[in-house]
């Protein structure tokens, strides 16, 4: 089992639609594929036509008074369920603060699918913090979604350096480009030459699609409405560039 968790500090910047198009493929694959909503505003539940809510709230699944595989759904797609968002996620910190070991129990609480899956996709929420943490130990790639502007690689900046601080690999962190428009000088400038303190970035990107924006209308993966778009493509090209990274752990 392989965990791949998407995560950046902004929000914005397309990590549920990541999440769900790059899960969507590996089931396509035929991988037997688990993606956790963790974001409390359940975009990728929405997207998967399930709704946000898990009976008992976040807090009893922390605890392990919830079976955890009790509450995963199927989706339309073979291969691909879905760990639903609840609202009480927001609480998460808290939750995990009080168990006894809040930095590994993200590791715990996926323990019971390692028989069941090859991936486990985790959709993260835009925030530093305990849940972050121990979503970030349990990982074992940590894909960030980077917009190609001054103000994003700022970010990105920051993000490493609190990786580096928590003694993260550098070698799990992968950065990737995201809603990338041609049109734009820097845009390019960017993706054909990346910085320097981002030696593990991805060459594939994502451009700026109304494609990917569609995903809202019609609740699916990019790839099941517009399998020929240019979006589609790009997404099957970052699934595709990111495997070989999966085979190192």
């Amino acid at each position: 089992m392989k965990t791949i968790a998407i995560y950046n500090i902004k929000g914005g910047v397309g990590k549920t639609a990541t999440a769900v198009n790059l899960s969507f493929l590996a089931s396509l694959d035929g991988a037997n594929t688990l993606l956790w909503d963790l974001d409390p505003q359940g975009a990728a539940s929405y997207y998967c036509k399930i709704k946000p809510k898990i009976k008992g709230g976040g807090k009893k699944l922390v605890d392990g008074k919830i079976d955890i595989e009790a509450v995963v759904k199927g989706t339309d797609y073979e291969n691909l369920d879905l760990l639903p968002a609840d609202f009480t996620y927001r609480n998460m910190d808290m939750f995990l603060e009080q168990t006894k070991n809040p930095l590994t129990r993200f590791s715990g609480l996926l323990e019971p699918f390692a028989d069941e899956y090859d991936y486990i996709f985790l959709d993260c929420p835009p925030s530093i913090s305990s849940a972050s943490e121990s979503i970030f130990a349990a990982a074992d790639i940590l894909l960030v979604p980077t917009i190609p502007t001054t103000l994003s690689l700022r970010t990105y900046k920051q993000i490493k350096k609190f990786f580096k601080q928590q003694g993260i690999s550098q070698k799990k962190v992968i950065p990737f480009f995201v809603m990338v428009d041609r049109r734009k000088n820097l845009h390019r400038i960017i993706v054909q030459h990346p910085p320097t303190f981002m030696p593990t970035v991805l060459k594939s990107f994502i451009p700026y699609a109304s494609e990917v924006e569609r995903m809202g209308v019609h609740r699916a993966p990019v790839n099941v409405f517009a399998s020929r778009s240019r979006a589609a493509n790009c997404y099957r090209s970052v699934w595709d560039e990111l495997r070989p990274y999966l085979l190192q752990y």
